[in-house]
């Protein structure tokens, strides 16, 4: 009779195989997975400067044809959440907006936090979107989608 005990556990070589397997995933996906945050922080702040703009649009048609202040669509929340005064930062951007000296025309701007973080955009009162990949947006740049 041969007394022998069974073995329990995993070797190193087992372990090390493991940690290598779970590094290769790891590898492959957190780049998909940044892009990803990336993509919806960027479609957050096209959803934004839409909701400014459209709150724009609505203050015009009520105020003899001119543009608000970001005072004047955030008051009680009329136009625009109470949160969403000009130079707010929300996922990642930063929003600024206001009408021009003579309030017939308005500029929103929505820049990235960091500049690795995404696209700038940008609208006026015709209510296009632009975007610039390397600075702040103007009239200038691209429309998103072309």
């Amino acid at each position: 009779m041969k007394n022998t005990k069974g073995q329990k556990g995993f070797s190193l070589i087992e372990l090390l195989i493991v940690v290598a397997i779970i590094g290769i995933i790891a590898a492959i996906a957190i780049p998909n997975l940044l892009r990803a945050r990336r993509s919806a922080n960027e479609s957050s702040a096209i959803g934004i400067v839409r909701t400014i703009a459209t709150a724009q649009a609505n203050f015009h048609a009520a105020n003899n044809s001119t543009y608000g202040t970001s005072a004047q669509l955030t008051a009680a929340g009329e136009y625009v959440d109470a949160t969403m005064t000009s130079g707010f930062t929300r996922n990642s951007y930063t929003f600024t907006y206001a009408p021009n000296a003579a309030a017939t025309a308005f500029t929103v701007n929505a820049n990235p936090v960091a500049s690795t973080t995404g696209r700038f955009f940008f609208t006026d009162e015709s209510n296009v979107i632009r975007a610039d990949p390397l600075a702040a947006a103007t009239v200038a740049s691209t429309p998103i989608g072309q």
